[in-house]
């Protein structure tokens, strides 16, 4: 039963909205294309190890850490939630 304006379904298309950004984010932080053989920050030798395994890779593993560090503060509630689902 729908309560109010919302569907049926309402929260699981809220959760279901919430998973499919969650993906785009990662996707779109995947590196792709060909591997640099020198890191873009601090123009150390990336190894050869880590290009073939990492394809697109463009930092060393000292800035990829430092990049992740900073990366890693991540919002955590749904934006398109009602004010409700926001809370904690």
């Amino acid at each position: 039963m729908a309560v109010g304006w919302a569907g049926d379904n309402a929260v699981n298309q809220q959760i279901e909205d919430s998973l499919n950004d969650e993906i785009a984010r990662a996707r779109k932080n995947v590196p792709a294309g060909e591997s640099l053989e020198f890191c873009e920050e601090c123009g150390a030798p990336i190894p050869e190890a880590r290009r073939k395994a990492m394809p697109g890779v463009r930092l060393c593993i000292d800035c990829q850490q430092e990049a992740d560090k900073q990366n890693k503060a991540v919002s955590l509630y749904n934006r398109r939630g009602s004010k409700d689902s926001q809370l904690r």
